[in-house]
């Protein structure tokens, strides 16, 4: 009976372990990622770290043939720094995973002809926010214990759903406009 306690209680003591590392895991990961896109962002739109600024990422994107460049280098800035906002904070982080997925998707759309090269970086990007779609914010977030807290196949999907229609939008906008 003894044995069947210690065994037990071992299992549960594991568990709780591996849920706590699941947690700093997932706040690691949306600390950095996500502030690496706020960083992004902010550099399209205020100039900061060393960015081009809102008006020479707005030429870029008018060159990259996204026009009116205005719109479109706005909108990613934004985007980008949005997104890795809420995905940094762990707030609505569907929302926050399926901006920053969709604007990801335009990145690889427009570093595609360089090869793995260029649109690694998106695909990455991409990748780390899907995978806090599914697997949620952690314990460690301002979505904790929230209503709107969620996390799984339903919420993952949807906002992977919600990214791809949004960037095939975008890229119908740019290919048609």
């Amino acid at each position: 009976m003894t044995a069947d306690l210690t065994a037990g209680s071992s299992r549960r003591l594991a568990g709780a372990t591996d849920s706590q590392a699941l947690d700093i895991g997932l706040l690691v990961l949306r600390v950095i990622f996500g502030g690496l896109m706020l960083v992004h962002g902010s550099q399209k739109l205020f100039g900061w770290f060393n960015g081009p600024g809102l008006q020479q990422t707005n030429a870029t994107f008018d060159q990259m043939g996204y026009n009116p460049g205005k719109v479109f280098g706005t909108l990613a800035g934004l985007c980008e720094f949005t997104g890795g906002a809420l995905l940094l904070l762990g707030l609505l982080t569907p929302l926050g995973a399926a901006i920053v997925i969709g604007t990801m998707i335009n990145a690889m759309n427009a570093t595609w002809k360089d090869g793995l090269a260029g649109y690694e970086s998106g695909l990455l990007f991409a990748a780390a926010a899907v995978t806090l779609a599914f697997a949620g914010p952690g314990r460690l977030s301002l979505d904790h214990g929230r209503p709107w807290g969620q996390r799984g196949i339903t919420w993952g999907g949807g906002a992977v759903v919600v990214a791809v229609v949004a960037a095939l939008i975008t890229l119908a906008l740019k290919w048609w406009m």
